[in-house]
């Protein structure tokens, strides 16, 4: 039974009470405190997590012009992985599938067959072990692999995306990394930070992080790519459409106001541009200068971080996280790029990245070409997953564990 119009109503009337109550608390003058007297540089326990390269200033590019604009680079690659999702079987095992692609701007079919895939598989009983070499597959397009993910008492089906989702992903980058000419561009932040993030969890995950081999194997990955592609002096970044850190708002919660949910929240509060009347300004995009992070878990990567104790072979700071923000009016979208330092500490490489970001977004109203080809090249939709775990309980002689609510909401077919 859906909400009778009376009590739709009643909720809208309570949604106005909350308005009001928020509309006395001014966020836009909170932000732009923050972003003129807390940013230059940030503190947190005593340690600078965030300062600006350069200047710190907003700009803002017509989104015409600078879609017209010749890009710095002439070609790009870009990467991503996609899963079917953590599924939990009757005999035990919860399993997930990754498969990773690369896309090429201009296209390159031969380079958009080839596929990663990455069955990460978890169980309780110690007697089991999954570990597999890599096997080739669709005429030497594919490599694939089993992978046996540690044993947790809880978090299993995070364990498995995690690994399967990040494992894919870099040695998919590692394998195919020779053929980037001019720009690389991953689908996501330059480290795996759902891995990371376990470091801030549960101790149960924290310490797997620190003393498991796999997990820091994923994370290694990374460190390896970067310095290939610094050793090849051809710039890395990252492109997150869905920033969902909260590092920033964490640390300016211990001086001052910081109302926002995350750190998008807050860049979008300076970023966005409205004229007397309170409408949204469209014409332009809006953009942050790039900062140098610390903050959260890219403090892991950093000078002062451990980085798990993987071995580097580049001075530390060139691993450093840094990042700056441009937000899309036209969708009201905030996105976050990431590079190591050291394909930013020279600022006319800074400002040819950043150039080429905004030309992609103004041109494409969303991500940049090349990644939104790497997302459609490796995406698994609901169809092809429903079929892949209908043969993965065919072969395993087994159900996945259905719950009611998978009939509920239509997950899986109803079957007595």
């Amino acid at each position: 039974m859906t909400l009778d119009p009376v009590h739709v109503d009643g909720i809208a009337q309570l949604a106005g009470q909350v308005r009001q109550t928020v509309e006395t608390s001014d966020q836009d003058a909170a932000a732009e405190t923050v972003w003129e007297e807390f940013l230059d540089p940030l503190w947190h326990d005593g340690a600078k997590v965030l300062e600006p390269m350069g200047e710190q200033r907003r700009r803002k590019v017509t989104i015409e012009d600078v879609a017209l604009a010749d890009p710095p680079f002439p070609s790009q690659h870009g990467l991503d992985s996609g899963t079917i999702n953590p599924t939990t079987f009757k005999n035990g095992l919860v399993i997930d599938v990754a498969q990773a692609a690369m896309s090429a701007v201009p296209s390159d079919v031969e380079l958009h067959r080839g596929r990663t895939i990455i069955m990460a598989v978890h169980s309780n009983d110690a007697t089991l072990g999954f570990d597999g070499d890599w096997q080739g597959g669709d005429r030497g397009y594919a490599m694939r692999r089993v992978l046996d993910v540690p044993q947790v008492d809880r978090y299993e089906q995070r364990v498995v995306h995690a690994l399967a989702l990040y494992l894919a992903e870099s040695q998919h980058a590692l394998t195919n990394a020779d053929v980037v000419d001019d720009l690389f561009v991953l689908d996501g932040p330059i480290y795996p930070t759902g891995v990371l993030r376990w470091a801030d969890r549960d101790t149960e995950l924290a310490d797997l992080l620190a003393e498991d081999d796999r997990p820091k194997t994923v994370v290694g990955n990374y460190v390896e790519l970067i310095e290939r592609f610094v050793e090849r002096d051809v710039p890395l970044v990252g492109f997150v459409k869905n920033s969902s850190t909260k590092a920033l708002t964490r640390a300016l919660r211990r001086t001052t106001n910081a109302p926002w949910v995350t750190d998008a929240a807050f860049f979008r509060r300076i970023l966005e541009r409205r004229d007397d009347d309170g409408d949204r300004h469209t014409d332009c995009l809006t953009a942050t200068n790039w900062f140098r992070s610390r903050a959260g878990t890219d403090g892991i990567m950093s000078v002062e971080g451990s980085a798990l104790g993987i071995e580097r072979s580049l001075d530390p700071e060139a691993y450093e996280v840094t990042f700056f923000v441009c937000y899309d009016p036209r969708s009201d979208l905030v996105f976050r790029v990431e590079a190591p330092y050291a394909f930013t500490k020279d600022p006319d490489r800074r400002a040819k990245l950043t150039r080429q970001v905004l030309h992609d977004v103004a041109a494409e109203q969303g991500p940049p070409l090349a990644v939104a080809k790497a997302d459609e090249l490796a995406k698994i939709d609901r169809q092809g997953s429903e079929e892949l775990t209908r043969r993965i309980e065919r072969e395993f002689d087994t159900d996945r564990d259905r719950e009611f609510n998978d009939i509920r909401w239509g997950a899986v077919e109803e079957t007595f």
